[in-house]
């Protein structure tokens, strides 16, 4: 089965649940799974409702990055094994993978 790109495109926590929940049953199967919170979501890395999912997703191997530009806009202090990136290097990263925004 070939990589998974998961981007989530908004603040709503749903959103957030429902990408961490695709991540991680795609990850459970074998994909490869990368996941971005961009400008708009990286303000759900700091919701504790999110970090359960969050665990379990990294813990399945799925990479996740946080977009840098709202990192540093919203003082976000990222949890651990969240890199600070780009959409530039995630698509770079991901070019070959099936890409899918939540």
């Amino acid at each position: 089965m070939s990589a998974l790109a998961v981007i989530i495109i908004g603040p709503d926590l749903n959103r957030g649940l429902a990408a961490l929940s695709l991540a991680a049953c795609a990850a459970a199967q074998g994909t490869e799974v990368t996941l971005l919170f961009d400008r708009a979501s990286v303000a759900l890395l700091a919701d504790p409702r999110l970090a359960e999912g969050l665990d379990t997703a990294r813990a399945l191997g799925v990479e996740v990055t946080a977009c840098a530009t709202g990192v540093a806009d919203g003082g976000i202090m990222l949890p651990g094994g969240v890199a600070s990136g780009g959409m530039m290097a995630f698509l770079a990263a991901t070019a070959d993978a099936r890409l899918v925004p939540v």
